[in-house]
């Protein structure tokens, strides 16, 4: 018996020395993966609190911080024109991305009809390709339809340019609610919307949270297609604006620009904050395709 429990015993205190051994391994790698993330954070948080406009004589820990580059940006640039015009591009995509799609996963998900098959599969093709390789073709058409250096072209872009990859998210959380509830609702006289708005709707929250957020932030971090569209001042938005203070001989006002970038962040990582619960079950829902 003796002999069983000191094997039982050093077998025990084996395993325990190999999940120690496994612990101290991933929280080395977190630590890790933790300090190459706030890295750049730290940085630019203090650059925009550094004196002087060059990046090169500033320092993680500035020795006389100030706050003097947050209120030259409201005061000396167009800044709060340019957070605006951003808000309100974003916004409008994400309301448009929201109804758009969701009406089109749900059409996907519920519906029989001829063509489904290869509507799904073109969808599913059109994610492969980048957004950016139609910019041309866009262009053009903006042009045509007098929608250049508008937000209105900008919002479209997006909205449609969402689409694809959207629904197919939308649509695999939409096939793990039961079909049995539209069934009771059309034997209660719900017509397809009703059914849509009152009963699906609300059991999808978190995949329409999370469809909403990205919707936001995609216009929000968006650079390439704004730079292309807009062109007057008052229609610029955040990426394009603060891109200009650190281009050309003149512009050099780095520090400023590292205190735009700040600004920039704060309302994404609110928003992160707050639904962050409805993000991870989005994201972990969703991803089950069909």
């Amino acid at each position: 018996m003796s002999l069983e429990k000191n094997l039982v015993i050093s077998s025990s205190r084996k395993l325990n020395s190999k999940k120690i051994m496994i612990r101290i391994i991933l929280y080395t790698f977190l630590i890790i993966n933790s300090i190459i993330v706030l890295f750049p954070i730290i940085w630019i948080i203090g650059s925009s609190l550094n004196p002087g406009d060059s990046l090169y004589s500033s320092s993680m820990f500035p020795k006389n911080p100030t706050f003097i580059h947050y209120i030259e940006l409201f005061t000396k640039t167009d800044y709060p024109i340019w957070y605006i015009n951003t808000l309100k591009i974003a916004f409008a995509n994400m309301i448009l991305s929201v109804i758009l799609t969701s009406f089109t996963a749900y059409v996907l998900s519920r519906f029989k009809f001829k063509g489904k098959k290869i509507t799904l599969l073109t969808i599913l093709i059109l994610q492969v390709f980048p957004s950016f390789l139609t910019l041309t073709a866009v262009y053009v058409l903006l042009m045509q339809l007098n929608l250049l250096n508008t937000h209105l072209g900008l919002v479209l872009f997006y909205s449609a340019a969402q689409i694809p990859g959207n629904t197919w998210v939308v649509k695999g959380y939409l096939d793990q609610i039961p079909k049995s509830l539209d069934e009771a609702a059309r034997v209660d006289g719900a017509s397809n919307f009703t059914t849509f708005t009152k009963i699906i709707l609300p059991l999808a929250k978190p995949i329409i949270v999370f469809l909403a957020l990205t919707s936001f932030t995609g216009p929000w971090m968006d650079f390439i297609f704004q730079r292309l569209v807009l062109r007057s001042a008052d229609k610029k938005t955040l990426a394009v604006g603060l891109l200009e203070m650190v281009t050309g001989q003149s512009n050099t006002k780095f520090t400023t620009f590292a205190a735009g970038a700040i600004l920039v962040a704060i309302p994404i990582v609110i928003i992160f904050v707050f639904i962050q619960k409805y993000i991870i079950e989005g994201l972990s829902a969703g991803a089950v395709k069909s």
